[in-house]
């Protein structure tokens, strides 16, 4: 048994001593990379193709949600070695928000955490930051609608999303779920939560905050208080995990986009995204739409929203298959025009890698 043992460390020892060869060689390459490029380091369709590859070589026993996560760390440091980026999120440290930021680019990607939806967009727009990630639907409660308003007026583009799945969880400082008269959350967490809530802490107040983690910072100074949001959050600030993955439904997922100067390229399999408004009469519905289906181009989400004009009119927000440079959705956009009265492509960009 003691000789087995060894011969199969020393097979690990050598695969460690190839794999770190290996990666330095992909250092070097990333960094020759950076130096022939002269501008953006990021490129969303570059690393979903590979991501993809990835995932269609692998025989396991890792699973290919496990080699993303490995590969995703892999560019994140080589991305720190053609040049520095930041990207701005919801914060503080310890949101969903963070988490989207660490799954679609990395634990050496520099983080700037903001006190708003409003300020990550603002630092993406100025050039303070290189990216943003900002939270635009959840699976149980639907659009964020304070994201959906700042993306029909900004200059920033949609270069990119994230589907995050939310595990939500009950954190205090006291030991037992008895103490608690006080729960913080922001708003979305509550809302897909309340049927927990309403079981187990029906008599405790609920209080809507700016983010989960702020609902954590709240919680560490109030033994009577809890706090619902990330489990990472529990370990930044001191505090007990009383029950984990409280959601009422078990599939529950956020989606976030990914805010920069410009789109992506084309992947081979991507998204693009539209703000389209019409005339208010019949059939105008109908005549926006079929440009779609004439040019075969499918529509994957529609949902609509006061134009805050006053006046009851509405904005269609639309996400549908394929690239504003493929050819089929090029003409299909371009028809689409001739019957709407504002149409603003957000971007064009991959599909989320799951």
């Amino acid at each position: 048994m003691t000789d087995k043992l060894s011969t199969i460390r020393r097979q690990i020892d050598a695969l460690d001593g190839r794999l770190v060869k290996l990666l330095s060689a992909r250092g070097r390459l990333a960094r020759r990379i950076g130096r022939l490029k002269r501008g953006t380091i990021y490129r969303p369709e570059r690393e979903a193709q590979i991501l993809r590859r990835v995932a269609a070589l692998n025989r396991g026993p890792l699973s290919s949600a496990v080699l993303a996560r490995v590969l995703t760390e892999i560019m994140s440091a080589c991305r720190s070695l053609e040049d520095h980026m930041t990207v701005a999120y919801l914060g503080p440290a310890g949101t969903f928000s963070q988490e989207a930021v660490l799954k679609h680019f990395g634990g050496l990607t520099a983080q700037q955490p903001c006190g708003s939806i409003d300020e990550v967009f603002r630092q993406v727009e100025t050039g303070a930051v290189g990216y943003g990630i900002v939270p635009v639907e959840n699976s149980t409660e639907g659009a964020i609608g304070r994201t959906l308003d700042l993306l029909l007026a900004t200059p920033a583009r949609v270069c990119g999303e994230v589907m995050l799945p939310v595990h939500q969880c009950v954190m205090a400082k006291a030991s037992r779920r008895g103490d608690i008269r006080r729960v913080y959350s922001h708003t979305q967490s509550l809302a897909q939560c309340q049927q927990w809530l309403a079981r187990h802490l029906p008599h405790a107040e609920r209080v809507a905050v700016v983010s989960n983690a702020e609902a954590a910072r709240l919680a560490a100074k109030d033994r009577r208080a809890a706090a619902v949001g990330a489990k990472t959050a529990a370990g930044l600030y001191g505090l007990n995990v009383l029950a984990r993955n409280i959601e009422d439904e078990p599939r529950n997922t956020t989606r976030f986009l990914v805010l920069g100067e410009r789109d992506a390229g084309p992947s081979g399999k991507d998204k693009t995204s539209l703000i389209v408004s019409t005339r208010n009469v019949p059939g105008a519905m109908q005549r926006m739409l079929t440009p779609l289906a004439a040019n075969g181009v499918s529509m994957t989400r529609l949902e609509s929203r006061p134009a805050r004009t006053g006046l009851w009119e509405y904005v269609f927000y639309v996400d549908i298959e394929g690239h504003a440079r493929d050819a089929r959705v090029a003409k299909a956009l371009e028809e689409m025009r001739e019957y709407v009265t504002f149409l603003k492509v957000l971007g064009s960009y991959p599909l989320a890698i799951s």
